[in-house]
């Protein structure tokens, strides 16, 4: 239960900040010695089920009064992602096992970040009604590109929306809308592989999925105050050099073989 505490406050605090909420959950697994087992690659993708429910919470009025536009971007950014995740998921899995993968990931996203940000400020002015097809389809194969683990899906959809020319605070809640349909599709196929396969929760696993799915949610929430209030007035450097000093030091950590294993 402690370990589901801890997680949903991992997730919750990292889902919607450019660093990574998977390459940090699959870090904080190593380093906690739990077992990566089929219940633990669920319990990482349902939780997350429940930060994605707090910019619902969040953002009813966008969501209930967005209209046909608005629900028809987020579908067609969602698209590339929903194929590229259907044909690369055996591979997702076995990228998810290489602690080594994040590292890097962690220090090539930290740099891109850091270079986008000082070249496309986010100041253009553009917002998510500007967006045009070509534009919803490119920033969902940005988001895809966070199928490698330690890239960070809102990173990457905010990357993209940086070099579209949109506003920072624009294409980090694209970001998170984006999230709610990738994560709830992302849950729903875990969950019905498992029962699929035969697997079924029982009463203690259930618990702690309600314990880390609650706990990402509350905390999720906070972040993501956190999180848009941070950028207002700073930009998004900070979370690249994040980024790169973690990777180094994961890095550092596995060569001396007393970190988490490859």
């Amino acid at each position: 239960m402690l370990h589901a505490f801890l997680l949903g406050i991992v997730e919750g605090l990292t889902e919607f900040l450019p660093i990574s909420s998977t390459g940090h959950m699959v870090l904080v697994s190593s380093f906690l010695g739990i077992a990566e087992d089929e219940f633990t690659k669920a319990f990482e993708v349902i939780i997350q089920m429940g930060a994605i429910l707090t910019v619902l919470a969040l953002y009813w009025r966008r969501f209930l009064g967005g209209g046909f536009d608005f629900y028809r971007k987020i579908i067609v950014a969602f698209i590339p992602t929903a194929i590229l995740g259907f044909i690369l998921k055996k591979q997702v899995d076995v990228w998810l096992e290489s602690t080594a993968i994040v590292a890097w990931a962690l220090i090539l996203g930290g740099i891109v970040l850091i270079v986008v940000e000082r070249f496309k400020p986010g100041h253009e002015g553009r917002t998510m009604s500007d967006l045009k097809d070509f534009d919803n389809v490119s920033l969902g194969f940005f988001q895809s590109i966070a199928m490698i683990p330690g890239v960070s899906r809102s990173g990457a959809t905010i990357v993209g929306g940086l070099l579209l020319g949109m506003k920072k605070s624009e294409a980090a809640e694209f970001s998170f809308f984006l999230a709610v349909p990738t994560m709830a599709a992302a849950t729903a196929y875990k969950v019905f592989k498992m029962y699929q396969g035969g697997a079924h929760f029982d009463s203690n696993q259930m618990q702690m999925l309600a314990v880390g799915f609650v706990t990402a949610f509350f905390v999720a929430g906070l972040a993501i105050k956190g999180f848009m209030g941070f950028i207002k007035n700073r930009s998004f450097a900070p979370f690249g050099w994040y980024r790169i000093a973690m990777g180094i030091l994961i890095l550092i950590l596995l060569s001396q073989k007393t970190g988490p294993s490859l």
